[in-house]
């Protein structure tokens, strides 16, 4: 199978120049980065994909089997780096994707030199002295309400997810972003994203990494970005003056600018 049709590659920037690869959230695809990446690819080499299942995917490749997990997905993006022979990867994942990274890095290790955590969280679930933002019984309602009625569930949740009222447009977006996946994957991924805990996984982040939250975010709350910071050495936390779990389209200019700082220092 030729896996840079499979996931929709599309690289951009000039050949040579350090790569960023940009990795869409559960619901989206890469046109979720189409305010960031053309910025950033003045910079860098761009990597834009989707997984499996999302956006223009070959969704003939997908199987509940593999991306019932956060592995398959992961395996995605090795096997994206492995198709363009990258080196030195500058992973940019956000909301899931950011755990994906974490399991991609893990498992190949020798494509990645740094990590971007743009609205991450490793767990949704409250447990204990862990606020992840949901209780159990949230999520429970949450994915109830998905399987049972997925366009309605994508037209209520997403203006709460984008948070920016006085801008719907944006909150439109993300509906269209949902609407437009398969119900059926949806389903699965959104089991995958909602109930993986990956907290253990956080440890193994060996690289440079820079953490990016919003100031208020119902989906990622500032809680979880101060954990994932702590249980990430040497990590870099930044808030951004933006609200909602979308900082790449309220808040792009902030966004590019965080992450083209943090990788310039790298150089």
């Amino acid at each position: 199978m030729n896996i840079l049709r499979r996931n929709n590659v599309k690289v951009s920037g000039s050949p040579g120049r350090p790569v960023v690869m940009l990795a869409h959230g559960f619901g989206c695809d890469q046109n979720m980065w189409g305010l960031v990446a053309p910025a950033l690819a003045e910079d860098f080499q761009v990597v834009l994909f989707d997984y499996v299942g999302s956006g223009g995917s070959d969704a003939s490749a997908w199987s509940a089997e593999r991306y019932g997990s956060l592995d398959g997905y992961a395996r995605d993006v090795v096997e994206v780096c492995e198709a363009l022979d990258l080196r030195d990867v500058a992973f940019v994942g956000h909301s899931v994707s950011a755990m994906i990274g974490v399991r991609a890095a893990a498992t190949a290790p020798e494509w990645f030199s740094s990590m971007v955590m743009v609205g991450p969280s490793p767990c949704y679930v409250d447990d204990d002295s862990y606020r992840g933002g949901f209780s159990a019984e949230d999520i429970d309602e949450l994915l109830e309400s998905l399987e049972s009625n997925y366009l309605g569930w994508s037209a209520a949740m997403a203006p709460v997810i984008m948070a920016n009222p006085e801008r719907p447009e944006l909150a439109e977006q993300l509906t269209n972003s949902f609407c437009a996946t398969d119900p059926a994957i949806a389903r699965v991924f959104a089991r995958t994203t909602f109930l993986s805990d990956s907290r253990d996984d956080l440890k193994s982040v060996g690289v440079p990494t820079l953490v990016l939250e919003c100031a208020q975010d119902v989906i990622a709350p500032r809680e979880v970005g101060s954990y994932v910071h702590t249980a990430i050495p040497g990590s870099r936390l930044i808030t951004l003056d933006a609200t909602g779990h979308c900082p790449q389209l309220s808040a792009p200019e902030a966004t590019t600018s965080a992450i083209r700082a943090f990788l310039r220092e790298l150089r």
